[in-house]
Parts: C-alpha cells; sequence; structure tokens
C-alpha cells in the first residue's frame, strides 16, 4: 500500500466523485480511477460502490477511511517534530469560536500566533458553542477551542481561564428601562428573553438562567438563536431582551443599547480548552503564545 493511493482513497472517500476528487489531487480521472482498482486489488476488497450517478463508501472502505486519516496525522506529526528539532514551529491548529463573544479574545491570540509563528495556520471554526467545542475536542475535529466554564468534559479535555465578564442586559432602544444607568434583573421577569440553545450546553445561557434564578424568577424564553450577534439583532428588532456579556457592549447594533445590572455581579468565564492526549507540537506552541497574551485574570 502507497501513500499515494491511500491519497487517492480519501480524496474520493471525502468527495463521494471521481471527477471532484481528480480535480482535487490534479490528476485525471482516469488515472485516479486506477489507482483505486489496483489498490481494492491488493486488499481484496472493494472500497466504493459505484454507479452511473452516485458513488458510496462500502463497509470495508468505511473501515479503512478512519486509518487513512491517521496515517496523514502521523505524517504530519512527523513533519512537525522534524521542524521541531530546528527551532521551527509549522502547522496547522483548529479554533473554534462562538462569534461575538470572543471579539475580546481571539484577535488578541491570532495576532501573537501570526507574529511569532508565521509558518503556523490557524484554522478558525465560527459558531462553536461550549458543549459542541468540548465534543468537537474530545473527537479530535479541534485543537483548541474558547469555550464558557464550568465544564461538563472527560479527563482528557483540559481549560484555562482568560477572562471574566459580568452579565448585563441587552435592550430594545425603545425599552423603558433602556436609558437607565442600571437595572435590577428581578424588574425583567416578566420579559421575552433571546439567549442560545440549551442543547448546545452554552455558558451564557447557563450563566443568564443563573442569575435570573438568583433574582427570584426563570427567563421566559421565546427565541433561542446559535449566533451571539444575531441575538442582539433581534433585540434591536424588539423580538425580547438578553443577558449578554458586558465585552459587547461595544458592538451593539443600532438599535439596541447594553445596560448593566445592579448588585452582585453574575460573571461569564471565558477559557480556552484543549485535549491533553493531543500530541500537536504546535498545539503546545500556540497554547504558550495564549499564557503570554491571555493570562490568567485576578
Amino acid at each position: 500500500m502507497e501513500i499515494r493511493q491511500l491519497e487517492a482513497f480519501v480524496a474520493v472517500a471525502e468527495e463521494l466523485h471521481f471527477g471532484r476528487a481528480a480535480a482535487r489531487l490534479r490528476l485525471a480521472q482516469s488515472p485516479l480511477s486506477q489507482t483505486i482498482r489496483k489498490l481494492e486489488r491488493e486488499l481484496g476488497v472493494t472500497l466504493f460502490d459505484r454507479s452511473t450517478r452516485s458513488v458510496a463508501l462500502t463497509p470495508a472502505g468505511a473501515a479503512l477511511l478512519p486509518h487513512a486519516h491517521r496515517v496523514f496525522e502521523e505524517l504530519e506529526l512527523g513533519r512537525q517534530a522534524t521542524r521541531a528539532v530546528s527551532g521551527a514551529v509549522y502547522g496547522t491548529v483548529t479554533v473554534g469560536f462562538s462569534g461575538a463573544l470572543n471579539h475580546r479574545t481571539l484577535p488578541p491570540l491570532t495576532r501573537a500566533v501570526r507574529r511569532r509563528y508565521p509558518q503556523v495556520t490557524l484554522n478558525l471554526v465560527a459558531g462553536m458553542l461550549t458543549r459542541d467545542g468540548v465534543l468537537q475536542i474530545e473527537r479530535g475535529s479541534l485543537d483548541l477551542c474558547f469555550v464558557a466554564l464550568p465544564l461538563d468534559a472527560s479527563p482528557a479535555v483540559r481549560s484555562r481561564l482568560i477572562a471574566r465578564e459580568p452579565l448585563g442586559v441587552a435592550l430594545p432602544i425603545d425599552h423603558p428601562l433602556a436609558e437607565d444607568p442600571e437595572v435590577d434583573l428581578a424588574d425583567l421577569a416578566d420579559e421575552d428573553f433571546i439567549t442560545t440553545p440549551a442543547a448546545s450546553g452554552s455558558g451564557l445561557r447557563e450563566a443568564g438562567v443563573r442569575a435570573c434564578i438568583g433574582a427570584g424568577f426563570r427567563p421566559r424564553v421565546v427565541q433561542e438563536i446559535t449566533d451571539p450577534f444575531m441575538i442582539l439583532t433581534l433585540v434591536a428588532a424588539g423580538v425580547g431582551v438578553a443577558l449578554i456579556s458586558d465585552g459587547v457592549a461595544q458592538i451593539m447594533p443600532s438599535g439596541s443599547v447594553f445596560v448593566p445590572l445592579r448588585g452582585a455581579p453574575t460573571y461569564l468565564d471565558h477559557a480556552l480548552a484543549w485535549s491533553a492526549d493531543n500530541p500537536s507540537t504546535v498545539l503546545r506552541a500556540v497554547l504558550a503564545v495564549a499564557d503570554d497574551v491571555m493570562p490568567i485574570p485576578h
């Protein structure tokens, strides 16, 4: 079994189309088909069900695919190791983040990594809320993710606090409390709330519900939105109000205002999460940069 055969197999398995796979590999379709047939003969199995309209993995092909991925992961780790010996840091780190909630924390990290390690690529994945981010780390789809604490995760998932932001309330600009310097959360007990989905395990939602219960009520949620900035947009549209961390006060859309909450603050704790089982030397380098630019807050 040759590396070029595995490259051909992975391309067809991911594209499920010989033409697209050939274009991806910059090959003609006929040599690609010949390479796949040769691999099937060597293995003694059929890897793809082919028809004039579709291509699908057979059970044998599906069994081979994760092992093929691991071969290329090991090759990449080998390349990283050889560069590390000479002091160079090279490779890709896949980073998940939620969006607007990370507008203060993501840019300092990406800028610092780009300055210090110009050969490191950060593959940024937006719309990743805490529970989904943790699952992707456990599965190996993400190397690093911006999350909220506390985490419900396996022991292999490590995290570090990088910022603490008190919750406030986003109100439509014509709300009766919109011009107040502070708002009692209890005064919002009869309001319609917009928040992130419960199923996503969002730290923002959990912190908001905790604050409302502390104020003597459970919020009436009328709309669930994954994107935090779209939550603010719906507030501006008059759909409801939203509890949000004060980090977004500078990016409120027109038609909405951010008002701090009166009394003891409820904090949204921002963190970075990663797997201790991830052997990537590039991830370790990025974490070291994060330690420098985002020290643990007091």
